[in-house]
Parts: C-alpha cells; structure tokens; sequence
C-alpha cells in the first residue's frame, strides 16, 4: 500500500522557476535575427572599407597641406582622434543602415506580423530592437574607431600623434555617437516604414538641413542649426566648448534618439502591421 506523503505545515511551499523577464526573451529574438541575415555581414564589410578608405583619404590630405606652398592651409600635427572623427560624416551612412533595416526590412517582407504575434507588446518589440541596435553599433563603433586610428596614424607620419588617452577617448566618443545615431534611425524608420523615404530624412536632418542654416552666417539660423543632431554630434565629437560643451552635443543627440523612439512607438500603437 502506497503512502501518501504528508504535508508540512512549517515548511515553505516551493515555488516554481521564475521566468525569463519577457523584454529579455525579445531581447534574444532580435539579436538572432539581426545576425542570422547576410545584409549584416555585408553592411559591417562595407563601413569598415568605407572607415578606413575615408581615414587614409584624410590623413592623407592633412600631409599634402602640411607640405604644400600655402601655409594659410597648413592644419599641423593632428590628434589621430580627429582623422577618426572626420571619417564619420561618411561612415555614419553605412552604420546607419543596420538601425533602419532592422524594422523596414521587417515591413516590407511582412515579418513584422510574425513579430508582433511573438511579442504582442509593440512597446517591447521597439524597445528590444533598440537596445540591440545601440550595443551593436555601439561596439562596431569601437572597431571602427579603432581601425581609422590604426590606418591613419602611419599616413601622417611626423604630422599626426596618437596620445593612449586621448585615441582611446576618442574612439569611445565615436562608438557612442554611432549608437545614438542607430536608435534615430530605428525610430524614424518605426515611424516612416520605408528605408529609402527614412535614410532621405536622415540626411536632411544630419546635413542638408543644418547646412542650409548655416549658410547665410545669421546668428539666429546658425544657432538653430546647432541644435541639430548631427551638428550637435560634431561638437561632441570634436569636444568644443562653443557653442555650448560637448556634453551638451551628447545629450542633444540622445534627446533626439530618445524623441524619434517615441514617434516610432505612437506610429507602432496607432497603425496596422
């Protein structure tokens, strides 16, 4: 005859595993996507052709003015950290594109349906995605900071120093940038669903747009342009002082990250998949 055990009024029931907090669970599915699709592969191959040909492209342009006829051009010896800071304004394109395709690829296949089914929460879905996309660009950043740093640095020979310090900072300042910059482009591109009509906004707002203020050198339009993400980048890059600190520049870039997040969260809320 089989006893049945008997319970014990002083001993604590046991309680079953707790489960994985669910943002981790979509967390892990964006992560497997992202590097489970060769475009990945190929984007990084190609921002880091585009760094290091940039890198040498500029190191090699400070040498010639340095060694020129016309001293009013003569830029000195440079900060390697300035070389690297310099090829983002191109680079920064090619990164992009790992923050915009991440949702509009997801859109225009139609496997946006099969995500939301998987995380009902669109909240969720987006803050997963931008987490993923900020780590990895944020360590792609690393890379390529480092490997312009390591191609530009023989280029300027005798016109170019590398400071431990100062190269690392640098190249964590760019790292972050291009992280900011990957989560404005998952926003906007939550928001706007294509990747050409999103990649067209992203240049206005990073170039065209803060150019065309600068221009006419009115105070006034110069300071709005300041406020832009991409001048707002540039000055943190360049760690001015003017027209505000370069903190200032960080913050206003994340604030804009932060602001195109929250326009792809209400597009998401209010719009079919």
């Amino acid at each position: 005859m089989t006893t049945l055990p008997t319970l014990d009024p002083t001993r604590p029931a046991s309680r079953p595993a707790p489960a994985g907090h669910p943002l981790a669970g979509a967390v892990a599915a964006e992560w497997t996507k992202l590097w489970s699709v060769r475009s990945t592969w190929w984007t990084l191959l190609a921002a880091a052709l585009t760094m290091a040909a940039t890198s040498a492209q500029l190191a090699i342009y400070a040498v010639n003015a340095n060694t020129d006829d016309d001293p009013t051009v003569n830029p000195g010896v440079l900060d390697v950290g300035e070389v690297v800071a310099g090829s983002l304004e191109l680079t920064q394109y090619v990164v992009l594109a790992l923050g915009l395709f991440t949702i509009t690829s997801e859109f225009a296949t139609g496997t946006i349906r099969t995500t939301l089914r998987c995380t009902p929460s669109r909240g969720r879905v987006l803050a997963a995605k931008a987490l993923v996309v900020g780590a990895v660009t944020f360590g792609v950043g690393l890379l390529l900071g480092a490997l312009g740093a390591v191609v530009a640095r023989p280029v300027l020979g005798g016109w170019g120093r590398a400071p431990l310090g100062g190269t690392v900072a640098d190249v964590f300042a760019c790292a972050a940038y291009l992280a900011l910059l990957g989560v404005l482009a998952l926003g906007l591109a939550a928001a706007l669903r294509g990747a050409v009509l999103t990649l067209t906004v992203l240049f206005a707002a990073l170039m065209i747009v803060p150019l065309s203020l600068q221009e006419p050198d009115i105070t006034v339009l110069t300071r709005i342009a300041d406020a832009f993400p991409g001048v707002a980048g540039n000055h943190f890059l360049a760690g001015d002082t003017e027209p505000y600190p370069a903190a200032v520049g960080l913050l206003l870039l994340a604030g804009w990250a932060a602001a195109a997040l929250a326009l792809g969260r209400w597009a998401l809320a209010r719009r079919d998949a």
